[in-house]
């Protein structure tokens, strides 16, 4: 399984003078190849690939005789590297490739041939792959470079990434195959439910609620000020590159503060569940409400989900979403009944069925929480009803109780309201899902 770390460098004045040296151009040769790229497609109206552009190198190192001071594969990465790019520009899974800035943030990425030194206590067995010396990362043409590892990395090293941040502090991400085998997702455990907001960052199914940090409004005064002392230098200047360094560092504390909040929260969770239900929102769309905006950029939904996923999956622990567009807030828990309309201010509503109180929140995460379980037991079936019981059985709902399965794959569709939107979470009609559970135990 394939595994990451991402560990700090300590780079001396020379070493950061060849670092900056092999950033400046692998830099300077993706903007050259990604220009070439699109001059041929203007000319020709057919592109280049990544490999058709890696057979250039060798001239132009003729040409720019430093070019052959960074190390040759970094190189031969960027055109690999840009070809990915396309690749996920045409496959629609991100936007067209740009040309890169020396202002920004800037990495270089070894393939292979780098050794990490760490003064870590492994077995005679895990010594055997990783050299044990002192906390060093050995780098071609940079040599070997303080870093804190503070973690094992054991296995076999795929590629180790080098980046300066805009604060100028140096990272190594290290990615490592351990050689073991992904985990099994099971679901026998406790399952809950979780649904996202701004004023309690997030809601469980339990009655839990984790207050939002708002970690940008506590440092919002001194990035204030940073910003205006850099917009009042002059363009070009050593004091604006200075006033500008203050800035990032800024913004590095909030980013710091963000993902510690994040991790702990995640890591909770994932520790105390097996399975963990989310509303799979759409960020970028309400990023267009003006009003809150600000709030919702500064929060890091999709950040909190991207970790629970994939702390989960490393666990054999299932991650489950939700359809954006599924009434949690409107729909009463205990008896299914659902409000035509509910106002972001009411927070507490009654309901007019079964006359229970139910607080918005809490309401949404046990309702995101039983759809997710539904979902769950309908797929289940499926692998059921295809001939891999066994298989079934092994990643099914077989931990939690009965009734509680009988009574969410008998739950009834919910109706949507008249603007387009879809009237179901899963592909599965109301007729397919009764016939999943024998006739006469649905209420």
């Amino acid at each position: 399984m394939l595994r990451v770390v991402k560990v700090r460098l300590y780079p001396d004045v020379q070493q950061q003078q060849s670092l900056a040296q092999a950033f400046g151009s692998c830099r300077w040769l993706w903007n050259y190849f990604l220009n070439l790229m699109n001059q041929t497609y203007q000319e020709t109206g057919k592109g280049l690939s990544g490999y058709e552009v890696k057979k250039i190198i060798p001239q132009l190192k003729k040409e720019h005789e430093w070019l052959s001071l960074t190390y040759s594969q970094c190189l031969q990465q960027v055109c690999l590297n840009l070809g990915v790019a396309f690749n996920n520009f045409f496959e629609k899974r991100a936007k067209y490739p740009r040309f890169k800035s020396k202002y920004g943030k800037q990495s270089i990425q070894y393939p292979q041939n780098v050794k990490v030194s760490a003064s870590l206590n492994l077995d005679p067995e895990r010594s055997r792959r990783v050299k044990i010396t002192d906390n060093q990362l050995i780098l071609p043409k940079i040599g070997k470079v303080s870093a804190i590892i503070h973690r094992e990395i054991e296995g076999k090293i795929k590629t180790v990434t080098i980046t300066k941040s805009c604060s100028e502090q140096y990272f190594a991400a290290i990615l490592f195959d351990d050689g073991q085998e992904k985990p099994e997702s099971i679901a026998e455990g406790k399952a809950i439910g979780i649904d996202l907001g701004l004023t309690h960052f997030a809601i469980t199914s339990n009655g839990s609620k984790f207050d939002n940090p708002r970690i940008l409004n506590k440092h919002d005064k001194n990035l204030k000020i940073k910003q205006q002392q850099l917009s009042r230098k002059q363009k070009g200047s050593s004091n604006r590159n200075k006033a500008r360094k203050k800035v990032a560092r800024v913004h590095r504390k909030i980013t710091n503060c963000r993902e510690d909040f994040l991790h702990k929260l995640s890591r909770r969770i994932v520790n105390e569940n097996q399975v963990i239900v989310v509303e799979n929102l759409h960020v970028k769309g309400m990023m267009q409400n003006h009003c809150l905006a600000k709030s919702i950029q500064q929060v890091g939904w999709e950040m909190f989900c991207t970790m629970l996923k994939y702390k989960a999956e490393n666990e054999g622990k299932i991650y489950q979403e939700v359809d954006r567009f599924f009434p949690s807030s409107k729909t009463c828990h205990v008896c299914l009944n659902q409000v035509g309309s509910l106002p972001l201010d009411i927070r507490f509503w009654t309901c007019g069925k079964c006359q229970a109180t139910h607080d918005r929140d809490i309401n949404a995460a046990i309702n995101l929480r039983d759809e997710g379980l539904r979902i769950l037991r309908l797929r289940s079936v499926q692998v059921l009803t295809s001939g891999t019981g066994d298989k079934a059985m092994k990643c099914g709902l077989g931990g939690f109780p009965h009734e509680q399965l009988h009574q969410e794959a008998c739950r009834p569709e919910v109706s949507r309201s008249h603007r387009g939107r879809k009237k179901s979470t899963t592909a599965l009609s109301v007729g397919q899902e009764a016939d999943t559970v024998p006739s006469g135990q649905c209420g």
